[in-house]
C-alpha cells in the first residue's frame, strides 16, 4: 500500500471512530458502543457501592476486581481514541492536529473521562487511604452527563450563567457575613460560646440564610431574635434567585435548540408548498426541528449521511471544491447523499442563526414512498442538475448533496 492511501485510510478510520464515540442516534454502532459504556459505567459504580460493604467485598471480590479491570481498560481506551480522533471534532477542527488533542485534553469531558480510571493507576503509586482512591473511582459517575442531552444542556446553562451565579455567590456571602457580624455584638454577652466571635456566629448565619436552621443555636436577646427574623426572610428571597435564573436559562436554550414545527413553517416549503392539509400534518409527523447558532458546523464534509435539510429561517454556507454557495429559507440541501447512501461532499456552516427542519434517512424513505410525488420531485431535481454542464450549472452551484428547490411551475406544485 502506498503511503498517501494508507494516510488516507487512516485518516478514514480516525473519522469513523469519531463517528461511533460522538456520533448521534443515527448510527447503529455509535448507540450500541453508547449504551455499553453507559451500561459499563453502571456497573461499575453499584460494584465501588457494594465493595464497601464488608460481607460482600470478602465474598465477592473476584467479581468485583474483574468489574474494575474491565472498565478501566475500557475507559482507558476510550480515552485514548478519543485523543487520537480530537481533530475530526468540528470545535477543533481549525487546529493542527497535535493543538486540537491537547485542547481536548484540557476540556471538561476530557477531565471526567479521565477521572474514570486515573485512580486505578495512581493506587499502585501512592499509599494513601483507600477510601480516598474509593471516592475517586465513584467520579465516572459523571461520565453519564457525557451522553445524557439533559445534562450536557443543563451544564451549558449554567456556564452561561455563571455570571448572575457568581453575583448571587456574592450576595450570600455578604448575607452570611452582615448577619453573622450583627449576631454577634446582639448575643456575643449572653452566648459567648457560641456567638463570642464572628467565625463562631457565621455558622449560625449560614445555616438560618440558607433556612437549614438545625436549631442547636438560637438567639436569646431581641435584638437577636430581630436579627434572627431578617436573616430568614433575606435566606428564602435569595435561595429564590438560583432557581430563577436556571429556570429561565433552562427554558431559553430548551427553545433554543429545539422549537415547534409550525403548519405555516411547513407550507412555506417549495417542496411541500402544493401539498393538501392531511399530507402536511403527515409530514410534520416525521421532521424534527433543530436551531443553530452562527457559526456552527451542520454537516462535515466526508461523514455518513444521516439526514436532509429544510432551512425554515436564516442562512447557512456551503463550501464547495471551487466556490462557497449560500442557501436561504425554503431552500434544502443533504438529500443526494441521504438517497445514495453517499458521504457528505461539502462542509455547510449557519452564516446567521438558522432554524432547520430535519428529515431523517429513514423518515425520508418512508415519506417518499407514503407521498410518491415527493420523492419524484426530489429524484427530478437531482437528476436535472446532475444532467447539467458544469458551465450551465453557474460553477458547480449545485453540486453531489446539495439541492436548490425546484424552479419549474411543476415542481413548484409538488
Amino acid at each position: 500500500m502506498s503511503e498517501p492511501d494508507r494516510r488516507r485510510g487512516l485518516a478514514l478510520l480516525r473519522r469513523r471512530v469519531h463517528v461511533v464515540l460522538d456520533g448521534g442516534g443515527h448510527d447503529h454502532v455509535a448507540r450500541v458502543v453508547h449504551r455499553a459504556l453507559i451500561s459499563l459505567v453502571l456497573l461499575s459504580v453499584v460494584s465501588v457501592i457494594f465493595e464497601s460493604v464488608p460481607e460482600y467485598g470478602d465474598r465477592y471480590a473476584v467479581v468485583f476486581d474483574g468489574v474494575e479491570y474491565v472498565a478501566v481498560a475500557a475507559f482507558t481506551l476510550e480515552y485514548i481514541l478519543r485523543v487520537w480522533c480530537a481533530p475530526e471534532h468540528a470545535y477543533y477542527a481549525h487546529r493542527t492536529p497535535l493543538a486540537a488533542r491537547l485542547a481536548f485534553m484540557r476540556s471538561g469531558w476530557a477531565l471526567i473521562d479521565l477521572a474514570a480510571f486515573l485512580p486505578f493507576y495512581l493506587s499502585f503509586y501512592f499509599s494513601t487511604d483507600l477510601r480516598v482512591f474509593l471516592m475517586l473511582r465513584l467520579l465516572r459517575f459523571f461520565k453519564f452527563a457525557r451522553y445524557s442531552p439533559g445534562i450536557r444542556t443543563l451544564l451549558a446553562v449554567i456556564e452561561a450563567e455563571r455570571k448572575a451565579l457568581l453575583a448571587w455567590l456574592i450576595l450570600l456571602f455578604g448575607a452570611v457575613l452582615f448577619y453573622s457580624t450583627a449576631m454577634h455584638l446582639a448575643e456575643h454577652e449572653a452566648q459567648p460560646e457560641k456567638f463570642g466571635t464572628i467565625p463562631d456566629a457565621m455558622w449560625w448565619a449560614i445555616e438560618t440564610v440558607t433556612t437549614v436552621g438545625y436549631g442547636e443555636v438560637i438567639p436569646l436577646t431581641l435584638a437577636g431574635k430581630l436579627i434572627a427574623s431578617f436573616a430568614m426572610v433575606t435566606g428564602f428571597m435569595l435561595l429564590g434567585l438560583p432557581v430563577g435564573i436556571l429556570a429561565t436559562a433552562f427554558a431559553e436554550e430548551i427553545h433554543r435548540r429545539e422549537f415547534v414545527v409550525t403548519w405555516t413553517m411547513v407550507a412555506s416549503v417549495p417542496l411541500f408548498r402544493g401539498l393538501d392539509a392531511s399530507g402536511i400534518a403527515e409530514i410534520m409527523r416525521y421532521l424534527r426541528a433543530q436551531s443553530i447558532p452562527r457559526g456552527a458546523l451542520i454537516v462535515r464534509k466526508g461523514d455518513p449521511a444521516h439526514s436532509m435539510y429544510f432551512i425554515a429561517e436564516g442562512e447557512v454556507e456551503v463550501e464547495l471544491a471551487r466556490q462557497t454557495v449560500r442557501l436561504g429559507e425554503g431552500q434544502f440541501f443533504g438529500e443526494m447523499a441521504v438517497l445514495q447512501k453517499t458521504l457528505r461532499s461539502a462542509d455547510v456552516h449557519a452564516t446567521a442563526a438558522t432554524k432547520l427542519l430535519v428529515l431523517d434517512a429513514y423518515d425520508l424513505q418512508t415519506l417518499t414512498k407514503r407521498n410518491p410525488e415527493i420523492g419524484d420531485a426530489i429524484r427530478e431535481v437531482m437528476r436535472s442538475r446532475s444532467e447539467l454542464a458544469p458551465a450551465e450549472r453557474h460553477g458547480d452551484m449545485i453540486e453531489a448533496e446539495l439541492e436548490e428547490p425546484p424552479e419549474s411551475e411543476e415542481a413548484s406544485e409538488v
